[in-house]
């Protein structure tokens, strides 16, 4: 027995262990060796030999899918380190007591917004061709389809649709410059919107003033807006609720009871821009949830109660195709459309605010109507307006 074990130690110890390459090989040689497993559950491992750029690209998109929970865990090393707290504590008081840059335009920092991080987020989706611009472009690509430049005398409301599970696109193009926001549309800067809830993650909230995000509350869309010409924000419009509409191939927007932010720039006297981005829905896959079902209704009163909503998703892993939480890489194309005149009016009645919403409706049937074929030849249905 002693050398019976003896020889099982050293076997343990000399035995090598495999590579990568053959546990991945062994893995998906199971189902010849009597253990079937079904292709749509079968993991499917990419490739360990990949360009230094595709890496680049995987750690720039999967840092910013870990930076919430990077943050939050940041924090609490800083909070169990005492020699810490002379400089925590004065951050914590200046930030939820006094900073109040979320409500005032934030503090983008221009040479974060440039940065090359930005660009390999951008990249980490297949590269398209436009025949707009004649060139390729990164797959998050931004396109104008205006007759006329956006003139940098007036003040813009751009509405983002649909927002997708995290509205990636909306990032990309709103809140840094990786595609090209600044030489598209000169002297216009942009002001991408989000959560309250966002600005109470220590750390998390100056990044994301830094990328010149600011908060989605009524005092912070006029403080903007007020700041003079060529200021502009952007309202993902559909909110957390439309997260759970997101499936692949579809586009089921909630717009028609959305009037606040029409009713906003009708007050500012800003023009309004619909923006649609093909190819939002389809970087994840969400498990269906029908309406009335126990999982549908503790989605929305988790939705009341907090503000947003948890959809039940998920996309690929850093080394596989079809399991994780990071996006797949799928083209976005974020066409811009023509700008709706508004008049200005302080108190903007019912009916006003109707024929202004109808109106942009029109112009993002358009948008939808002239692309679709082009950025959405694999949807399984129309645009549809479900609220």
């Amino acid at each position: 027995m002693t050398s019976s074990s003896s020889s099982d130690k050293n076997n343990s110890v000399t035995s090598p262990l495999p590579s990568p390459s053959a546990f991945i090989q062994r893995l998906n040689s199971y189902s010849k060796h009597g253990f079937d497993i079904p292709e749509h559950i079968r993991v499917k491992f990419a490739p360990m030999s990949v360009p230094r750029h595709r890496r680049l690209q995987t750690a720039a998109v999967a840092t910013w899918a870990l930076i919430l929970p990077i943050s939050l865990s940041l924090f609490l090393i800083c909070v169990s380190f005492p020699p810490l707290w002379p400089l925590l504590i004065p951050y914590l008081i200046w930030a939820f007591l006094f900073d109040d840059a979320p409500e005032n335009g934030g503090r983008p920092k221009h040479w974060f917004r440039d940065s090359a991080v930005w660009r390999f987020f951008a990249e980490y989706y297949p590269v398209s061709c436009s025949r707009r611009v004649l060139r390729c472009v990164s797959s998050i690509t931004l396109i104008s389809l205006q007759e006329d430049e956006l003139s940098s005398e007036k003040a813009y409301v751009f509405g983002y649709h649909p927002h997708g599970i995290i509205g990636m696109g909306a990032l990309a193009n709103f809140a840094s410059n990786a595609t090209g926001f600044s030489s598209l549309f000169p002297g216009i800067t942009p002001h991408l919107l989000t959560l309250t809830a966002n600005f109470q993650v220590p750390f998390y909230r100056d990044l994301l003033q830094a990328m010149g995000i600011c908060s989605v509350t009524k005092r912070s869309c006029e403080h903007i807006l007020r700041k003079g010409p060529g200021n502009a924000i952007t309202i993902v419009v559909g909110g957390a609720a439309e997260s759970l509409n997101a499936h692949p191939g579809t586009s089921d927007l909630i717009l028609k009871k959305r009037l606040g932010f029409i009713k906003i720039a009708i007050r500012e006297g800003a023009d309004l821009v619909p923006v649609f981005s093909f190819g939002e829905n389809d970087i994840y896959q969400q498990l269906s949830t029908e309406d009335g079902s126990n999982v549908h209704k503790l989605q929305k009163s988790f939705q009341r109660i907090f503000g947003f909503t948890l959809p039940l998703f998920h996309g690929r892993g850093i080394f596989n195709y079809n399991l994780g939480l990071m996006p797949y890489r799928h083209p976005i194309v974020s066409v811009v459309g023509r700008a709706i005149h508004v008049q200005q009016t302080a108190n903007p009645s019912q009916e006003m605010m109707e024929d202004v919403q109808a109106r942009y409706i029109d112009e993002l049937m358009r948008i939808w109507d002239k692309y679709k074929d082009v950025y959405a030849a694999n949807r399984t249905r129309e645009l549809t307006l479900v609220d």
